[in-house]
């Protein structure tokens, strides 16, 4: 399950600085993924590429970003549930095709 930022965001980036998948991108920033880069998934408030986004599988034991936020909005989102097999394959894809 990949975490999601809710409208609760504060825009501090707080949460991009612990992410080792590079998954996390300011409101209006492009994010790039296998080689291209793709609009801007929001433009109201910091967001998390679910493609990229692995639960920090393969690092650590817990979302870091979880942790970072100084508020409450990043939480699990229930549209993106995976198995910890299937979070590990997407950690080992994206050490292959590069973050």
């Amino acid at each position: 399950m990949a975490v999601k930022i809710t409208e609760e965001c504060i825009a501090c980036n707080a949460c991009e600085a612990e992410c080792p998948n590079t998954a996390i991108y300011s409101a209006g920033v492009a994010y790039f993924y296998d080689g291209a880069e793709h609009p801007a998934l929001s433009d109201d408030y910091t967001y998390v590429v679910p493609d990229k986004c692995s639960e920090c599988v393969g690092f650590y034991d817990e979302p870091q970003c979880i942790a970072a936020c100084p508020t409450e909005a990043i939480v699990m989102d229930p549209d993106y549930v995976e198995t910890k097999d299937q979070l590990m394959a997407k950690k080992v894809k994206l050490d292959q095709i590069g973050r």
